[in-house]
């Protein structure tokens, strides 16, 4: 793997885990959508700070995506995406103080060995 496509990868997990802590952060400031009022429970989304960076993080990561599949076959780019499950998990624990129970460390495992494997094939 060239040093770009590394870096694009690290970029783009670290595009999805940003994405996905600011989502979290914004949730908890999102009114509960009334029958009828969606109009306004899509405007109190767009008022939500950290819900906005999160889109904006996510258009970035688009546009790495894009350059990965440019550069990288499909079926090997979207297994080594998995790494931003694993980013997020890391990321969960650390900045939020979720809890991670051997079930978590287990799937996370699993999925390194996939990706050990599929980024051998490179």
């Amino acid at each position: 793997m060239t040093a770009e496509i590394v870096g694009l990868f690290a970029l783009s997990v670290l595009c999805d885990v940003a994405g996905q802590l600011a989502f979290k952060l914004g949730a908890g400031n999102v009114p509960t959508p009334s029958k009828g009022q969606w109009g306004a429970f899509a405007r109190s989304l767009v008022a939500t700070p950290w819900l906005v960076a999160g889109i904006a993080v996510y258009v970035a990561e688009f546009l790495i995506w894009i350059r990965i599949l440019a550069l990288v076959p499909l079926s090997v780019a979207f297994p080594l995406a998995s790494l931003n499950i694993l980013g997020v998990l890391g990321a969960s624990h650390l900045l939020l103080g979720e809890r991670l129970g051997r079930n978590h460390w287990a799937g996370a495992l699993l999925i390194m060995a996939g990706i050990f494997l599929v980024a051998g094939s490179l």
